[in-house]
């Protein structure tokens, strides 16, 4: 079997690499790729226009492609996947209908009210006048989101009134980020610990993966502007037994059979970022592809053949009977960005120390690029560098050993990645 992997991310070196593990796939190829993926064994890398739907499906045909795998939002809303399925080709990728979930906040939002899904009281906006009288009766903190994708970073959290109303003023003005903030979500804050839990479905059937926590603030501490993602761990351990069938119970059942009863099925994965206040999941966001950097933690725990349950994932009902299975061990991912993310940043940085060897470590690439023999930076979140363990402090320690050997000007990092599951791990000792 031979899959087709689109993306050229931390998320899809990731799926790349999981997927080359299934005895039944010869070869993986990724478009447009990295250095990382095409260094994998199995997988080989093709220079495409991701946007280009006929030239990708071309790559389909002549390749003879079984599965594709869509890694990033953007393709998703941009129905490459719909494309694909209707050429006759599996594609394992929501339908440009059902990745509204993503794309857009006040879909998402109406749909939760529809079916009861629990998540924050929010009022939609197109206009300035009225997002600022609203912020003005509001109390704070209160959460102000720009309607459509912005790399994971359309999020305002504000504290104050002054500094909600210059959020307000940035998005709708076009300034902060474009057509994606024409229209704006303010939500009330939900004041919990935040996790991730995300699914493949083939739009009835559910396997839930390991569960996981991102850290979005790019400064120790949660401090700062949020990013796309600064480092996760797995298990998530605020995910407890009890949380987890509340979160199956209230959250993802109700979602995969409300896109059900409304005729737009969600297949592939579904991602639901959560807050937990006080034992209770609340949805913060859905994403309609798997999470980074969530990926790589969760995908280096998975033992079941990833390839092959994707594959039964795009046929109704094929994952029906079927399970994920995890090692017990924890993993921790730490990101490693250029300097200035997730604001301006420099690119074209020589990289060093990428041959650097830690055992239990394997680095993901993101943002690079092969430059006359050498890799140098390509992006905002460069690298991430994953480690396990038997805890998530010894699984920290390792990643941290591992990504302190990678440099490049001006580097950063996080230096508090897993620090409430290290935290719990301590309280346990004493």
């Amino acid at each position: 079997m031979k899959v087709l992997v689109i993306g050229s991310g931390g998320r899809e070196h990731a799926l790349a690499w999981s997927v080359a593990q299934s005895r039944e796939v010869s070869e993986v190829l990724v478009t447009p790729g990295n250095p990382g993926t095409s260094s994998e064994q199995k997988v080989r890398n093709i220079t495409l226009n991701i946007s280009d739907h006929a030239a990708i499906e071309e790559v389909v045909k002549t390749e003879s492609i079984d599965l594709t795998i869509i890694g990033p939002e953007q393709p998703i809303v941009e129905g490459l996947g719909d494309f694909l399925t209707e050429q006759g080709h599996k594609c394992l990728a929501p339908t440009t209908f059902a990745a509204q979930l993503e794309g857009s906040k006040s879909f998402a939002k109406e749909f939760m009210k529809r079916h009861k899904i629990p998540t924050a009281n929010a009022f939609v906006t197109r206009n300035i006048d009225e997002a600022c009288a609203h912020i003005r009766r509001s109390d704070f903190p209160i959460v102000i989101k720009a309607e459509g994708l912005a790399a994971g970073k359309g999020v305002v959290v504000a504290t104050s009134l002054n500094q909600a109303l210059n959020a307000v003023r940035n998005m709708l003005s076009g300034r902060a980020f474009g057509d994606a903030a024409s229209t704006i979500v303010i939500e009330d804050y939900l004041d919990g610990e935040e996790a991730s839990f995300i699914v493949l479905t083939d739009g009835e059937h559910t396997l839930p993966f390991a569960t996981s926590q991102d850290h979005k603030p790019v400064y120790d501490g949660d401090k700062g502007p949020n990013t796309g993602g600064m480092g996760a761990y797995s298990p998530a351990p605020v995910i407890d037994d009890s949380v987890y069938s509340k979160i199956m119970e209230r959250i993802v059942s109700p979602t995969i059979q409300g896109m059900q009863e409304e005729n737009n099925p969600c297949q592939g994965f579904l991602y639901v970022g959560l807050m937990i206040c006080n034992g209770d999941p609340y949805v913060v966001e859905y994403n309609c592809r798997f999470g980074d950097p969530e990926a790589q933690p969760v995908l280096m725990r998975l033992q079941s053949d990833f390839a092959m349950r994707c594959l039964a994932a795009t046929d109704a009902g094929g994952l029906k009977g079927q399970q994920l299975k995890f090692k017990k061990n924890c993993t921790v991912a730490i990101v490693l960005a250029s300097p200035g993310y997730p604001g301006k940043y420099k690119t074209n940085l020589p990289i060093k120390g990428l041959n650097a060897n830690v055992p239990g470590t394997k680095v993901f690439h993101a943002g690079t690029k092969e430059d006359q023999g050498r890799i140098v930076t390509n992006g905002g979140r460069v690298l991430t560098v994953v480690s396990s363990g038997p805890t998530v402090e010894l699984a920290q320690r390792n990643a941290y050993a591992r990504a302190k050997k990678i440099q490049w000007s001006g580097v950063h990092m996080r230096t508090d990645i897993g620090h409430r599951a290290i935290a719990r791990e301590r309280e346990k000792t004493t």
